[in-house]
């Protein structure tokens, strides 16, 4: 029997290896117990969605079947939608909860099961625990589909408006659409779609969008909105002359960016131009949330604006809980996740690109303008990231509990100041630049970063982190 482990943000796994009908069962049953008990939301009521991969329909129904044995009333969205659109729908109506049918970013043979809550975003580690501990407790309960749609218990519902007027509240749309200039959208064949160009459509704006269309296959690639996925997008700005170029994962709760260049602006760069924009544009105030990956220069932005800082582990479901007990201005993580507190504490890649464009247009220069700016302003770090492929999960996570319990001292011939355990092993360097080891819970992967004063220092630690997971298999 398959073991089931939730991950960052969900349970993910092959499709007809791990995410089989029959495991979907068991997990579907679990989530609708922990529905049953928790007690959260006024409304016995689930969302179920899904995105654009293979077989999500037939999945979505399945788990609309399980909840509807379960007793509760289920809205079932009739096509692909964004994952925060049902993260918002469960807060707008204090539904139970919600279940996308997603692996977000990862490649095209993986789906995924993320579960939502009333408060507008993802079950945090503790609540997938229970989830967890509840699997097979009982056979999973089902009714039929066509039965429960007959007696009005699962509703078939159209993409939400509430969600859309939503966004449409919390930006200036009207001063985006009036802009003479052309902004290009990618939404990677994923749950994007044509969101952001519908959302601003009607004025001098001119917007237009890449893959839009539906391929499971993701044209040949994983629907991470970063490079060398969005070397396209590059391009086509440029050949364009565009000002900006926006891009969305798979299930469009991550936003990657693209300046005016053709430059792709990792998260480090659109986190630290979103702060300052909340802050000296809109007035606004609060802590600045980052994951243990996430740059240097948005702790200096803090600083400088005498605002606190929160460090996290990766996963912006860390960032959501602080949302949820701080007062967080806006957080960010390293693989394409923002959130701030004008929205919920869910990270919603439509929202936070409209978001970046409203900066941008604020700050009347062009995006590689701004990000010279903040360079000039806040110190030049140079970041990347490598993926190192292993044959195990297992491997990955031996290798991290080597290296807590035996740190270098130095790496590339820089002195190590101090070692930080929050998440992997963060190697922290005198001038403040970084390395970092982790291994994914969800793929047989060790992922090391690195954020240096200079490109050539980032490269000699990233080649030295390579070389010490290298060694140790």
């Amino acid at each position: 029997m398959t073991t089931i482990k939730f991950g960052t943000d969900g349970w993910r796994g092959r499709i007809a290896r791990e995410f089989t009908f029959a495991n979907l069962d068991r997990v579907a049953q679990a989530t609708a117990e922990q529905f049953l008990s928790d007690g959260n939301g006024t409304q016995p009521l689930v969302y179920i969605g899904h995105d654009r991969r293979f077989l999500g329909e037939d999945f979505a129904a399945r788990v609309a079947e399980i909840m509807a044995g379960n007793g509760f009333q289920v809205c079932v969205y009739n096509q692909f939608v964004p994952t925060p659109m049902v993260s918002y729908d469960c807060y707008a109506e204090q539904a139970r909860g919600g279940v996308v049918i997603t692996a977000s970013h990862n490649p095209p043979q993986f789906s995924g099961f993320k579960i939502k809550l009333p408060f507008g975003g993802s079950a945090p580690p503790e609540y997938t625990a229970q989830v967890e501990a509840r699997l097979d407790a009982n056979p999973p309960r089902a009714r039929s589909l066509r039965e429960a749609i007959a007696v009005g218990q699962v509703q078939y519902i159209p993409p939400s408006e509430k969600y859309l007027a939503r966004l449409a509240s919390l930006l200036d749309l009207d001063r985006l659409r009036a802009f003479d200039g052309e902004v290009l959208v990618d939404s990677m064949y994923g749950a994007g779609g044509r969101y952001i160009e519908q959302l601003l459509q009607g004025g001098r704006l001119r917007v237009r969008t890449l893959h839009a269309e539906r391929d499971p296959y993701f044209g040949g690639v994983h629907p991470e909105p970063m490079l060398p996925q969005l070397q396209p997008l590059c391009d086509e700005v440029v050949r364009r002359k565009a000002l900006l170029g926006l891009a969305t994962d798979g299930d469009a709760d991550r936003i990657g960016a693209v300046d005016d260049r053709g430059s792709y602006l990792n998260t480090h760069r659109m986190l630290a131009i979103l702060a300052l924009y909340l802050i000296r544009k809109r007035g606004l105030s609060g802590g600045i949330a980052r994951t243990v990956s996430q740059s240097v220069v948005v702790k200096r932005i803090a600083e400088r604006h005498g605002l606190p800082t929160y460090e996290t582990p990766v996963g912006f479901k860390h960032i959501a809980a602080l949302m949820r007990t701080h007062d967080i201005l806006c957080g960010g993580e390293e693989s394409n996740g923002l959130g701030c507190k004008l929205h919920i504490p869910e990270r919603d890649g439509i929202f936070s690109g409209l978001l970046f464009l409203e900066a941008v247009l604020a700050f009347a220069k062009k995006p590689s303008e701004l990000v010279a700016d903040i360079a000039a302003e806040f110190g030049d770090f140079a970041y990347d990231r490598r993926d190192l492929a292993l044959d195990h999960i297992e491997q990955g996570l031996a290798f991290i509990e080597r290296l807590r319990t035996e740190p270098p001292r130095t790496a590339a011939g820089y002195p190590v100041r101090d070692v930080g355990t929050l998440d992997g092993v963060k190697l922290l360097f005198e001038d403040e630049s970084w390395l970092l080891f982790r291994a994914s819970g969800t793929e047989p992967l060790v992922r090391v970063y690195s954020e240096a004063t200079s490109p050539e220092k980032m490269t000699a630690l990233l080649d030295f982190g390579e070389q010490l997971v290298r060694r140790s298999l």
